[in-house]
Formats: C-alpha cells, structure tokens, sequence
C-alpha cells in the first residue's frame, strides 16, 4: 500500500516542539520530548487499567526528565540494569516501586540492587533464581514464561521466559531458597498491534499460578509486560479495546482468584511525545531513469533509528524549511537513509514515502512520534557521529 505523510496538525504538543526549535536551534539530529503528552500518556494507561500497576520501561526513554515526572506521577518502574535503578532513585523513584525486570544479570548487579533497595526481580532460569536468592536474601520473585507474540511489531522469541512447567519448578525452588515466589510474568512483544494478543499467554500464566495455588504456594500477581503500542504511520486500536480484552481474558483463565496485575509500558507512554529533527545532507539520483531520490539525513540506524530495521517502524514525515512546513504537494517517492559509511544505514526502500519535490540540502525532516527507542538506542559514536541528543519541553 502506498503511503505518503498525512496532514499533521499542529496541535499544542508540537507547537511546544515548534517553538523551542525554532528559538533554540539545537544542533541536529536531536530529540525533543513534550512532557504534558507524557503524562497525559501515563494517565490514560492508568485510567484505563484502574486495578493495575504501572510500571515504567525505562529503556524506552531514559531521559531524567521523563524518569522524574512519572515518579511524580506516582508510577513504578521497570529496570534493566543497575544504571537504570540509579536513575530511577536519584529522580524520585522509592525502592519499592521499581522491579528489576532483566532476567538476564550479573550476580554483582544482583547484590547492588538489593544493597539500593530492591525486592523485587524477574527470572527465568534456575541459575538466575539462585544468584537471587545469594545476593538478595528474602526479595520476592517472579518467573517469565515464553510466549506467542504474534501480532507484535518485535516478537521476543526464545531469548527471554522458559516453559510454563520450568516456570513452575523454579517458583517451587524459589520457595525452597527463601525468596517470596509472586507469581508469572510475560511479554507478549512490542508495539502488540492485537488487543488479543495477551490471551494466550495469560493462559497460560494462570495455568502456573492456579496450580501452584492448589499446591499451597500462594502465588498472588500477574505480570503483563509490556506491548502496548503507539501509533505511528498507521494507528492501532484504541487503547480501550486492549484494556478490555486483557481485563476478559484474566477474568475468565483466573475464573474466581483475582490476581494482583503489573504492566510494563514503554512505547505507549513516551513514543507520541516526541519529535526527532534532522537535517537533509544530500538530495541524488541513482540513474537518469530511476524516478526515486536518495535523501541522505544526519539521522541514521545508528543516530536513533535503530527501529527502521526491516522497515518495522514507519514515522510520520514533515520536511521543513526555516521552520516552516513545505507543502506537501508537489512531492516525489524517496529513499531514506542515514549518513554513515554502513550500507546497512539505509532507513526506508521499500515503505513508500514521498517528499516534496523541491526538497534540498539544509531542509528539515521531522520523524514524529519517535520519543520511543531512539536516544536510548543511539551508537556513542559510530563514525564519529555523536549519541542523539534529547530536550524536554514543558
């Protein structure tokens, strides 16, 4: 299907964007975050999962600003290393409200955690569950079951979760090493474009817990991941339709048992908060006869847009001139790519895109809602091209 950038009205958010780049003029490729939309994001996942905690996927944007207004905001957080949890403490973050979600972790990284405060831990391996129960005597443990992720932009595979059965031995075992076993935790892949797509792996989960419970273990939570997705050139359904699903399917696989509930978004909260700036390095052709141009930007895989692998993530386009808007028509079919000496530093072949005709070096091209793994996947200096830089305005 042919896509081309649609009409992006300026709304209040990216006319905050709009004024704070055209009176600082930042160097680009930069990364600006509106932070009213991140908490209007936050709130809206709150309002629609009253019964849930909310955990934030830190390493979706790691920026301290973000970290401190959801802290604010009275959200828990989700962390991956013992940086993140640094981060999280210094901007606002209790101990309690953060669980380290990585299950893959040194047994160092174990011990600083639990030194800082923190209880709570994922697993997924009897190697993992015992170096818990060393280095963090007594913190509460949950174990993650592989999962089906289809319908997900980035299925997870086999790398994280075990089988529903080792799941249940580890949760036993960790029982046994003195650890407080909560329950199952999963993720049913990023930007999960299936309001479904958690059912089976709640089936599962409940599977686990229910039978545990039998046994005397009496397991308590339920751990959903993350998932929930962001809308970019296409939208997903709305985030009702997902809290309504998640909300029948553990209904009806927990039948009377109603279980504590954690989620674990990322994306959904801080993706539409952003506004990624870059700047047009070269306009070209291939042959006199290919009706395509190549338009080089100052922002590639490496500088933030790790998630055009494959084409997975299409940002909506705006080109730019003197911080206006160029008009839309007329436009051509483009070829994005990054600026980097790498051929794979190549963002969009075959996701049609078109870009005004006129289009030259100097102009701007914003990505929209791109607050979501950009900065935090950016290369240190990949061709001597430094990390994307990140402003927050209010």
């Amino acid at each position: 299907m042919t896509k081309s950038f649609a009409d992006h009205r300026l709304d209040e958010a990216t006319a905050r964007i709009r004024h704070f780049l055209d009176r600082d003029r930042p160097d680009t490729p930069c990364l600006v975050i509106d932070l009213p939309t991140v908490r209007e994001r936050f709130t809206a996942i709150r309002a629609a999962l009253p019964r849930v905690g909310v955990f934030y996927a830190v390493k979706a944007n790691p920026a301290p600003e973000v970290v401190e207004l959801l802290a604010a905001e009275g959200s828990s957080f989700d962390v991956a290393s013992p940086a993140e949890i640094d981060l999280c403490l210094a901007r606002g973050a209790a101990p309690g409200a953060i669980s380290y979600s990585n299950p893959i972790k040194k047994a160092r990284d174990i011990a600083y955690a639990h030194e800082r405060g923190v209880r709570l831990f994922v697993s997924d391996s009897e190697q993992d569950v015992r170096a818990i129960a060393a280095h963090a005597p007594g913190a509460s443990v949950l174990l993650r079951i592989l999962v089906n992720s289809k319908g997900s932009t980035y299925p997870f595979g086999k790398k994280f979760g075990c089988a529903p059965e080792m799941a249940a031995d580890l949760l036993r075992l960790s029982h046994e090493l003195g650890l407080v076993p909560l329950g199952v935790a999963f993720h049913a892949g990023s930007q999960q474009l299936d309001p479904h797509g958690w059912d089976g792996a709640i089936a599962d989960a409940a599977g686990v817990v229910l039978k545990l419970r039998a046994e005397g273990l009496p397991l308590t939570t339920l751990n959903l991941g993350g998932g929930l997705p962001a809308g970019y050139l296409e939208q997903p359904p709305p985030l009702a339709d997902y809290a309504a699903a998640i909300t029948a399917s553990i209904e009806r696989h927990f039948g009377d048992f109603s279980p504590e509930v954690m989620v674990e978004p990322g994306r959904a909260v801080v993706a539409e908060s952003g506004l990624l700036r870059s700047e047009v390095v070269l306009v070209s052709r291939k042959s006199y006869s290919d009706e395509r141009r190549w338009v080089y930007l100052d922002a590639g895989r490496y500088g933030g847009l790790a998630e055009t692998e494959g084409e997975a993530i299409a940002y909506p386009l705006v080109a730019c001139r003197d911080g206006v808007p160029l008009p839309e028509s007329p436009a051509g079919p483009v070829v994005l790519a990054g600026p980097t000496c790498d051929a794979d530093d190549v963002l969009y072949q075959h996701t049609r895109y078109e870009l005004p005709l006129d289009l030259r070096a100097g102009d701007h091209v914003d990505l929209l809602g791109a607050g979501a793994y950009t900065a935090s996947y950016s290369s240190v200096a990949f061709n001597g091209f430094p990390p994307l830089a990140t402003y927050c305005v209010r």
